[in-house]
């Protein structure tokens, strides 16, 4: 009887772990892009820190989120010259 409670308690815990690993849903177009950038790169990323492939994809992640979201610089403006 002790070794069947043990296994439903085991299974509780394993299905109410499974929720909480679960990724936020996909907000814009940027968001779905830096989350496909940070896929494909976090394998051949360094990592001398010793961080962990999770660490490593939100670096990634985050700062091809930063680049998404600065404003663009000007461009500068042709100056047109008269024909002489």
């Amino acid at each position: 009887m002790r070794g069947f409670a043990t296994g439903w308690l085991v299974l509780g815990l394993t299905v109410l772990g499974a929720g909480t690993g679960e990724a936020q849903p996909i907000q814009s177009p940027q968001d779905a892009a830096c989350r496909n950038e940070a896929r494909a790169r976090v394998f051949s990323t360094p990592d001398p820190q010793g961080l962990g492939p999770y660490a490593v994809g939100r670096q990634i992640y985050t700062a091809c989120m930063q680049r998404a979201q600065a404003p663009q610089g000007r461009r500068a403006k042709r100056v047109k010259r008269s024909r002489r």
